[in-house]
């Protein structure tokens, strides 16, 4: 009887530890949103915990996924430990953290990468909370236009600041600083969310001309990790339970219908970047700089799967038109295609 209720799980573990993560683009951006410390990101069985979480929410909800245990998450910082009699008591582990502060109060440099990682996400949450505000200041049409303008500056500076704190604290810094190996990490860290992200607000941060559609992007990645950090940080506080606990948990369930959201209005501000040419606001610069940016939002695994879906409904609504009342505009239409696809 007891074999015969755990075979389901058993087998649906197994299906879950095969599965074809890496092309499922889905996976990529689910774990481009887990905030979690770099140590426990390069353990393995963290990677599997999260795997099969995702596994649990967009395949198969029937499957159970246990609590990750303390000592799993803790394997990386022990594997430099040599290893010592299995009974090693609760006062030797706090006798041996007193003697690592009092290390550190004497001069030594080393640091506990755990306590790091939590002081990275909380000041992430601070700047995203902050950013949230602004950006609402910012769309909002009854707000004063100086007011208005001031908030989408900050909102930028708030974003860029975020994404390049996200990018050190998973990435680091480069090797060395020759081209080589400037080189082989800007490669690296290209084609992650945070990088475009950063690249996203530095660009509109230093344009000319406000464009508020550029908004709704990041009013839609600020509030996907503001109620992440809520739900793992807030969860025993009556105050999130009371008023935060139903919209977090809303937000976590439609994160994909707000990755389609977001693509479709970056997509959509590309287009309008190109009409503003006929402007007064036209900038040449700004137009190749952006549209750079949605050729790699396509290509990147990341950003891919919802771009390559929005821009496929584009084209299935232009191109019989195009064909149909506009045949000259095939040659331009292929030109672009073949930089599209280089």
């Amino acid at each position: 009887m007891g074999e015969e209720g755990e075979d389901p799980q058993r087998l649906k573990k197994i299906a879950a530890a095969a599965y074809d993560y890496d092309n499922d683009p889905r996976w990529a951006d689910y774990w481009s949103n887990i905030l979690i410390p770099p140590k426990m990101a390069s353990n393995s069985d963290v990677v599997d915990h999260y795997k099969r979480k995702f596994y649990q929410r967009f395949i198969d909800p029937s499957l159970v996924v246990e609590a990750i245990s303390s000592s799993s998450s803790s394997q990386g910082s022990r594997r430099s430990a040599p290893s010592s009699a299995s009974s090693t008591t609760t006062s030797e582990h706090v006798g041996s953290r007193s003697s690592g502060t009092t290390a550190q109060t004497s001069g030594s440099s080393t640091t506990n990468p755990s306590s790091m990682g939590i002081d990275r996400q909380t000041l992430l949450f601070s700047i995203n909370a902050w950013v949230l505000v602004v950006a609402v200041l910012a769309i909002f049409p009854l707000i004063p236009k100086n007011l208005s303008s001031r908030a989408y500056q900050l909102t930028f500076t708030g974003t860029t600041l975020s994404s390049l704190i996200s990018v050190y604290s998973l990435y680091g810094k480069p090797r060395a600083w020759n081209m080589q190996a400037l080189q082989a990490y800007f490669q690296s860290v290209i084609v992650t969310k945070d990088f475009m992200n950063f690249i996203f607000g530095l660009t509109f941060l230093t344009a000319p001309a406000y464009f508020r559609s550029a908004l709704i992007p990041v009013l839609c990645r600020t509030i996907v990790h503001l109620a992440k950090f809520l739900r793992r940080n807030f969860t025993r506080s009556a105050l999130y339970r009371r008023y935060l606990e139903e919209p977090c948990v809303s937000v976590e369930s439609n994160i994909s219908t707000l990755g389609v959201l977001s693509s479709q209005a970056e997509i959509a501000l590309g287009f309008l970047i190109l009409v503003s040419l006929f402007s007064r606001q036209r900038n040449v610069l700004l137009l190749f700089m952006y549209w750079q940016q949605l050729k790699l939002m396509y290509h990147a695994p990341a950003t891919g799967g919802y771009h390559r879906s929005v821009w496929a409904k584009i084209g299935q609504t232009i191109l019989p038109l195009v064909h149909c009342y506009a045949p000259f505009l095939n040659g331009l239409l292929s030109a672009a295609q073949r930089w599209w696809f280089r």
